[in-house]
Formats: C-alpha cells, sequence, structure tokens
C-alpha cells in the first residue's frame, strides 16, 4: 500500500524521458511511479492537488544557513538608509547587552549610507562593548576602537572598516557562538528554505575562513545535531574550508597531501547530511569592492585582490583535486576567474579527473575569451541571479557599459556548454528561487534597468538550474532534480504553472506547499 497518491496534478518531471505526469504515488519517501504504475495502488492518503502545479523541489546550490539563520534570528540593519538610524539600532543593541559584552549587528552596507562608517562613528555608542557591524557580501565589516585594541597593529584597517584579512583576525579573538545557538540558527533558516519551495541546499563553507563564515570550530556538531533531533529541515551538503585541510599521515601512493582527518571527503555522509566539496576564496566581492579585476571599478583607482596569495590557493586546487575532493571555488571578479582556470587546467593535466565536477562559485564577471577555457575544464557555473535583481544599479556602475553584459552571466554559459546552476548566497541577498528566475528570464533589476538582456534564458533553463542541474553539482541527482521513480519524494507545489505565467510575474507564483520524504514541509495541499 502506498503511503501517498497526489492525484489532479500538473507534474512538471524534468525529466525529458517521461516530461509530464497526473499522477505521483509516494512509500517510505521515495517516489515508487507516476500514473498508470500507481493510479490502481491503495494508499493511506490519496491527495486532489485540483490542478496544482507540482515539480521537483527546488535546490539552492550555494547558501550560508548559519549566518542567514544568525541574521533571521538576531538583530539586522538591513535596510536602513540614514547614519543616524544605524547607530540608534547599535546604540539601543548595546544598551540591551551586558559590560565588556560582543555586539555583532548584520546588514551594514555603505552603499545604501552614502558612506562607510568607521570606529569614530561606533564608540560614542559603543559603551564598552566590542562592536562589529557586518557587511551585506560577507567580506568586510566595521569594528569600534575596543575591537581594534584586541586586533593589535598587524591587521590592516582603515579607521575601523575591515576586509576579508581583518574580519578573519576578528573571528579570531571573538568568543565562538554556542552550537545550540547555531543549530537553532540553522533550524530557522532551513525553514525559511522550505517557505520558498527549496528542499536542499549546499553550505558553502563551514570551519575557519573568509572571515564571516566560520562562527564555531564545531559548525558540524551543529548540523549533526539537528539532524539527530530530526530538526534539520532540508537535505544539507556541507562544504568545507580548504583551511580546514592539513597533513595527513598517508602512503604516497593514495596522493593525499592534505586532507580531513580519517581521509573524509566530498560524499561522506547519509540522505539527509553529507560532506560536500571543499570551498576555498580567490577573491572578496563586488559590494565592497573587492573582488578581483583585470580593470579598476570603474570610478575607482583599485581592481580589488586576490583573497591570499595565488600560490596558496593553486595548492589547494592541486591537492584537493588529488585527493579526490569535489573543489567549489568563489571567484567573482574576471582576474580571479583567470587565476582558478588556471588552477583548474594544472590540476586536470597533472592528475586527470575528468568527473570531478569542480564548480565556480559565483563567476560574477566572465570575460568573452574566458567562456571556451571555463567549458573545457568541465566546471560548472553557480550562479547568484538576484545578486543583480537587488544590486544590479550598483554593479553596473562600477563594472561600466563594455563589462555589465559580463555579470552573472547565463545564455552564454547554456552557449558554450556550461553547466549553469541558480543558487542564492543566502543572506547576501534573499533565497527565493523564483525571484531569481525571473531575473534570468527578464535581465531586469528590481528598478526596470536592462543588465545583459542577450544573457536571458528560457522558463525551462531557469527551471533546470534549480532542479536537474543543481542537483548534478552537488552530486544529489540519484537522488533529487526529477520526478522520477526511486527519487526522494522532495516536491514543491505552485498555484500555476510557471511556464504559463508572465515572466515579470514569476517571482510572486505562490508556494502553494513543500513536501520532504513524501511528508508536508511547508504550507498546505
Amino acid at each position: 500500500m502506498l503511503d501517498l497518491r497526489l492525484v489532479n496534478a500538473n507534474v512538471i518531471t524534468m525529466d525529458p524521458a517521461y516530461p509530464a505526469a497526473r499522477e505521483i504515488g509516494v512509500w517510505r519517501g521515495r517516489i515508487v511511479g507516476l500514473d498508470e504504475a500507481v493510479s490502481a495502488l491503495p494508499a493511506k492518503e490519496v491527495v486532489d492537488l485540483r490542478g496544482a502545479t507540482v515539480l521537483p523541489g527546488f535546490i539552492d546550490a550555494h547558501v550560508h544557513l548559519i549566518w542567514a539563520g544568525l541574521e533571521q534570528t538576531g538583530t539586522t540593519i538591513a535596510g536602513r538608509t540614514g547614519i543616524d538610524d544605524v547607530l540608534a539600532v547599535v546604540a539601543s543593541r548595546v544598551a540591551a547587552s551586558p559590560p565588556g559584552a560582543w555586539v555583532e549587528i548584520h546588514g551594514y552596507d555603505q552603499r545604501v549610507l552614502g558612506r562607510d562608517l568607521g570606529a569614530a562613528d561606533l564608540d560614542p555608542v559603543s559603551q564598552g562593548r566590542q562592536v562589529l557591524l557586518v557587511h551585506v557580501s560577507g567580506h568586510a565589516g566595521v569594528v569600534n576602537t575596543a575591537v581594534l585594541d584586541r586586533l593589535g597593529d598587524g591587521v590592516p584597517h582603515e579607521h575601523g572598516l575591515l576586509g576579508d584579512a581583518g574580519m578573519t583576525a576578528v573571528r579570531g579573538v571573538r568568543d565562538p557562538y554556542p552550537v545550540t545557538e547555531i543549530a537553532d540558527a540553522i533550524e530557522a533558516a532551513g525553514r525559511t528554505c522550505l517557505s520558498e519551495g527549496v528542499v536542499a541546499a549546499a553550505e558553502a563553507g563551514i570551519g575557519v575562513h573568509g572571515g564571516l563564515i566560520s562562527y564555531s570550530g564545531a559548525e558540524a556538531a551543529a548540523f549533526q545535531l539537528l539532524a539527530e533531533q530530526h530538526r534539520l529541515p532540508i537535505r544539507v551538503r556541507l562544504m568545507v574550508a580548504a583551511e580546514a585541510l592539513h597533513p595527513l599521515a598517508t602512503n604516497a601512493s593514495d596522493g593525499v597531501a592534505r586532507g580531513l582527518d580519517l581521509g573524509l571527503r566530498s560524499g561522506f555522509g547519509g540522505d539527509r547530511l553529507v560532506i560536500g566539496a571543499i570551498k576555498m576564496f580567490t577573491d572578496g566581492g563586488m559590494g565592497p569592492r573587492t573582488a578581483a579585476l583585470t580593470a579598476p571599478y570603474t570610478g575607482y583607482d583599485h581592481s580589488g585582490d586576490f583573497f591570499t596569495d595565488p600560490d596558496v590557493i593553486r595548492g589547494y586546487v592541486l591537492d584537493g583535486h588529488r585527493a579526490g575532493w569535489q573543489l567549489a571555488i568563489h571567484a567573482i571578479g574576471d582576474r580571479a576567474v583567470d587565476l582558478t582556470l588556471d588552477a583548474l587546467e594544472h590540476a586536470q593535466a597533472a592528475h586527470p579527473r575528468p568527473e570531478a565536477r569542480h564548480r565556480i562559485e559565483h563567476a560574477g564577471l566572465v570575460r568573452p575569451d574566458q567562456l571556451a577555457r571555463f567549458a573545457a575544464v568541465g566546471a560548472t557555473a553557480v550562479v547568484q541571479p538576484s545578486f543583480l535583481w537587488y544590486y544590479g544599479d550598483d554593479y553596473a556602475s562600477i563594472m561600466g557599459e563594455e563589462r555589465t553584459p559580463w555579470l552573472y552571466r547565463g545564455r552564454s554559459f547554456l552557449d558554450h556548454g556550461i553547466r549553469l546552476v541558480g543558487s542564492s548566497d543566502r543572506p547576501v541577498t534573499p533565497g527565493a528561487p523564483l525571484r531569481a528566475m525571473q531575473f534570468m528570464l527578464t535581465r531586469t533589476s528590481s528598478s526596470g534597468q536592462s543588465l545583459g538582456p542577450a544573457e536571458a534564458i528560457t522558463i525551462d533553463d531557469a527551471l533546470r538550474a534549480y532542479t536537474v542541474e543543481a542537483a548534478h553539482a552537488c552530486h544529489w541527482e540519484n537522488d533529487l532534480g526529477t520526478v522520477t521513480a526511486g527519487k526522494h519524494a522532495d516536491l514543491t507545489v505552485l498555484a500555476a504553472d510557471p511556464r504559463r505565467v508572465p515572466p515579470s510575474d514569476l517571482a510572486d507564483l505562490e508556494i502553494r506547499a513543500t513536501l520532504t520524504a513524501g511528508t508536508l514541509a511547508h504550507g498546505t495541499l
């Protein structure tokens, strides 16, 4: 007997061998068949969807659930456009904190404030607390003098304004978050994912790296705790920071120069929680103007810089590739993409692994001459379309007329045979896949500015980016990505067919329900 049969549905299976269906049968959390294969089988529960559209559950291939959850459950200044307003929020949070405490506030963005803040702004409202404002990009921050005193003279900053290196140093002196608090944050962020139709995600970095990404040396324990307590709302693939790798005592023939203890690597885990790629940075972000470009930012006298010594990056790429890891390499600027392609080409030439499925995270600015190399090395482009919906006007202003069409490409990747995967990088932007898909179709920002219209793709391509291609990039293709017999019954139910909705209305399409393992996890059926 089936546990559940969904009937009278408009099923978009994303499986070219059987593209549409009306019924889905579920048993023990898996899809057992479609239409005639299940229509005569008895079921404990039969649900009439009355024509609602069912898709394989969306996959967000690049997220920061810990960071998103802490921002969601803590204090944020996102959306505050006045400096006095921001400082009033800081003062209020300081007043509610014990003397000497850390006060960490998310959502800082100098672009909407008109200028950067500094220690001189924060000190008058700090009252002896240690204050940290986290930039929306995750690649910068502002601290007060109490924090600067703890960092010492060797940490680069400009009057309390810190880049990636400075933020890494801040994490080194700040008390780690308790695992229970991190777990609560993950759970909160995961439930937000469910409300957006997202059933699985790749956590883009646990471990001490990238300054703002690490909140404890035991972040994996928080995910494991949730899984043990059946509180992990979605399936998660954990990327491990490259800095967590260290020399291992292994036989030389194993090819493992650096790794995790016990030789753990991509693929270790189960249905709910699994180790994914190694995550490494090559540069920063466009928001704080730290992404590495080949030509200066328009209106600025600099072109960003690499996250660390390029030889260090090349070493991580070569060692991780040789040891059998999947690599997820953060590269936003085109100079960072050059470095990434060079490193991947060298690694593949030295130790061929054509099945490696290495990923370039963001691929924010890709020149026309880089596309063929991108395809030849077999890298997957994991992009964040909503960056341009929310920040596109700003990005266009700092890229200029020639480079704006190269931002977060769509059509050019597909035309060159490059796998295109959608993601959010939440909480850098809100994570709703339908909003991102709308941008992929229209290539217009929230203000209506056109941003590289030749890079627009079809709704079918956009849906693939958040289902089939995201599953492949995360090594979930045997369990997720299509509505096919044998796969998890992780499903997204929409009020209407996204292929029939005007592109400009796609973001407002109602998520009627989200199912995980055949169980209602959000909404109503």
